[in-house]
């Protein structure tokens, strides 16, 4: 009455290889997206692990270490995954390697 009948209308015919540019057209934000993302994030934070990683490996007795706890001392004694902290005169900590997050510079600590 008030309403007039609506009809389906039938689909456009594709073209043989039309679609597969418009599928392309329509992913390439997204690959571009991907590819900002890793150069801004992925990459930097990657080669900041390989720094820590390098500091770490490259530790040795009598450094003076910053932890992420916070704590300042002396590295009195190294195994593979850990090393012993000497924090003050007899006080010595046992930390994971892992924890070290700076290296100061000799004569620091007094």
């Amino acid at each position: 009455m008030f309403i007039s009948n609506a009809f389906a209308q039938t689909a456009p015919a594709a073209a043989a290889g039309g679609d597969m540019g418009s599928t392309l057209m329509s992913m390439l934000p997204l690959l571009a997206m991907f590819g900002v993302l890793y150069f801004i994030m992925i990459r930097p934070q990657m080669r900041k692990q390989k720094e820590h990683r390098a500091m770490i490996d490259a530790l040795a007795k009598g450094d003076e270490v910053v932890t992420a706890g916070g704590l300042l001392g002396k590295v009195s004694s190294l195994t593979d995954s850990h090393i012993g902290l000497q924090i003050a005169n007899g006080v010595e900590v046992q930390m994971q390697r892992s924890a070290v997050v700076q290296v100061l510079p000799k004569g620091t600590i007094k």
